[in-house]
């Protein structure tokens, strides 16, 4: 995992897209099937925009029809932290990278086997670093 990423409103600013900075910093949801990801089956891991930390493998992304890239589990225990969310008049559970606390999505429990598990994350707080097919 990387290393604590720290970084001004200002720096953010500069390095992300305008709608990076509102999903990844402002805690916002990017509309429903408009990400880049809701239907992408590339082999590859799914990292953070932010800072660039694995989040995903793709081997854990399933199509939850819910319009998000959702993935079962994180590509290694403490890549992504969960915060209790109250916003919104609801009790969820956030999905935040754990090296620059970007705000991902949600996780709900009613994901598919092994875990149960269905981490809801934004496509445009992602970005895919491609495998090579039948490669690690």
């Amino acid at each position: 995992m990387n290393k604590r990423v720290d970084k001004s409103e200002a720096e953010w600013r500069a390095e992300l897209t305008p709608e990076q900075f509102r999903v990844c910093r402002r805690k916002g949801t990017e509309r429903a099937f408009s990400g880049s990801y809701h239907d992408c089956h590339d082999e590859g891991t799914y990292r953070c925009v932010c800072c660039g930390q694995g989040l995903y493998d793709a081997r854990a992304k399933f199509d939850s029809g819910t319009g998000w890239p959702s993935f079962w589990e994180a590509v290694v225990p403490g890549a992504v932290r969960y915060v209790e969310d109250h916003s919104l008049f609801m009790r969820r559970v956030e999905v935040v990278c754990s090296a620059c606390d970007a705000h991902l999505g949600h996780v709900f429990e009613d994901g598919p086997a092994p875990t149960g598990m269905r981490h809801c994350i934004n496509s445009v707080a992602l970005r895919l670093d491609p495998r090579e097919p039948g490669g690690e």
